[in-house]
């Protein structure tokens, strides 16, 4: 009994989280976000101001729908082992692929706060914050699959690279129309960089 009341808590949590989110996006939409207030936010929602801010911060993270995520656990089991193909790149790839196929609020969500998110440059220095928030849960993964013995410097790099081709995934997603799976763009936004890396100064 106490587990069936946990779950219906946590899907009644889930969907005044997204009705939040939904009511942000619609309210931006519509009046343009410097107009949107969280008063205003709150009542299309149904809910009040302080249900909000148990929710989220402010309307930058109500915008963005940035919430506590996790990696999946059985890919960061996997990439943690050595796996798939024991080329780190590749492995990184693959685990990408994951974050990007499932976002914790969807796809439509995400798609919509990037869209807002690019004539606000402030909501991008926000979302890059709030993500380094779980820097240490990636830094610990990297460890796992590098060694303990890994010094700081290379961590942070891995961990910049796996951040990095998440987003320019998304944003070559974007500027492509926004066409398909956003993961589909992975594979050429890899090449790329594995080209540049590649590629020999002039002489």
């Amino acid at each position: 009994m106490q587990e069936v009341d946990e779950g219906l808590r946590a899907r009644k949590k889930r969907a005044r989280l997204e009705a939040l989110v939904d009511a942000t996006h619609r309210l931006a939409d519509q009046h343009g976000l410097e107009h949107v207030t969280v008063e205003a936010i709150s009542a299309e929602a149904g809910c009040s101001v302080r249900t909000f801010f148990n929710y989220f911060e402010s309307k930058d993270d109500a915008v963005l729908g940035l919430t506590p995520w996790h990696f999946d656990p059985e890919a960061a089991e996997v990439f943690a082992d050595g796996g798939p193909t024991g080329d780190l790149l590749a492995d990184l790839q693959e685990l990408v692929r994951v974050i990007l196929d499932h976002p914790p609020l969807g796809k439509q969500r995400m798609a919509r706060a990037f869209d807002l998110a690019k004539g606000h440059p402030e909501l991008l220095v926000r979302a890059y914050s709030l993500i380094q928030q779980h820097h240490e849960d990636t830094a610990d993964l990297i460890r796992r699959r590098l060694g303990h013995e890994c010094d700081e410097a290379t961590t942070q790099l891995v961990g910049a690279l796996l951040m990095s081709l998440a987003h320019s995934t998304f944003v070559r997603w974007d500027s492509a129309g926004q066409h398909g799976e956003v993961q589909e763009y992975l594979p050429s936004v890899v090449s790329d960089l594995a080209g540049i890396l590649t590629t020999r100064a002039p002489a």
